[in-house]
């Protein structure tokens, strides 16, 4: 496979992620936010299993088995259950937003855990993405700490849930890259969070399932962005540019805010797209100040 060629592929995978936050948000309305998330980690593992395989675990390193498990069963449980208990399609899309605070943190936890070395433009990336954040939450106000108060107070279960991920996934990247020694244990990390929300939904209060035509739909492609997203980006990293992906990455919030409010049909601000800018900018300063 040519370099150009893997690298499409990998760029399909942000293509595919960035559309996750509107299709979970959909889902977890007819199905509600545990079972939808449930259906979702399921097929979604499926997939894996005939894209990525299923991996011999008893190759993998214990303390990759055991620490990479639970760490991406959390961050998985607090992206799919922050956007299903989000109280209006628009507020997914913010707390989504949230959650893309995780590249920032990632260079942030890098610095501190292994003394990483950064350009001066380090600090402005990660004060740029925080004030992105404060934008998005500020509504139709801007940078007003009342209204994000009572922004954040509306529905602090969500916006929790979304900031834990962020934070989650960021010693998730930081801690697997010097444990997995090579080890891809993707398949059973989706195949463990499907038992686990299945338990979560089976052990409370039921939801009935209302499986429209709608809802169906985007379940497929939900369980689909995942399963392929994460087979087409292992393709591009293995034998793509990833100087082009990475960078490319870094905007996933705008192109996921622009999905999401195709997807649920929200209107959002300007100051909502600027504060999603905002992230996005912020994150890749923080990326551009780790390159030698």
């Amino acid at each position: 496979m040519s370099q150009q060629k893997a690298t499409l592929i990998g760029l399909t995978a942000i293509v595919l992620w960035s559309a996750i936050v509107g299709l979970i948000r959909v889902v977890s309305e007819g199905l509600g936010a545990v079972g939808g998330a449930a259906m979702i980690y399921t097929l979604g593992s499926l997939l894996l299993v005939f894209t990525v395989g299923f991996p011999d675990i008893r190759k993998f390193p214990r303390p990759y088995l055991i620490i990479g498990s639970i760490l991406f069963v959390c961050y998985e449980l607090c992206l799919s259950l922050s956007l299903g208990y989000a109280q209006t399609g628009t507020q997914a899309i913010e707390v989504g937003m949230v959650n893309y605070l995780w590249p920032s943190m990632t260079i942030v936890l890098s610095v501190i855990i292994y003394r990483q070395k950064t350009k001066i433009v380090f600090i402005p990336g990660i004060l740029l993405a925080i004030a992105g954040i404060c934008r998005v939450l500020g509504g139709n106000h801007g940078f007003s700490f009342s209204e994000i108060g009572n922004n954040l107070s509306s529905n602090p279960l969500s916006y929790g849930l979304a900031l834990s991920g962020a934070i989650i996934w960021s010693v998730y990247c930081v801690v697997t890259k010097k444990i997995a020694q090579g080890c891809n244990g993707i398949t059973l990390f989706f195949a463990l969070t499907a038992l686990t929300l299945w338990v979560y939904y089976l052990s409370g209060p039921r939801i009935n399932f209302m499986f429209t035509a709608p809802v169906m739909v985007n379940l497929v492609l939900a369980a689909a962005a995942m399963g392929f997203g994460y087979a087409a980006w292992n393709i591009g990293i293995l034998h793509g540019n990833v100087t082009i992906l990475a960078t490319a990455s870094y905007f996933i919030p705008v192109l996921s805010a622009l999905l999401a409010a195709f997807i649920l049909n929200s209107t959002l601000s300007v100051y909502f797209w600027q504060g999603a800018a905002m992230v996005s900018i912020g994150s890749l300063l923080c990326w551009w100040s780790t390159r030698t």
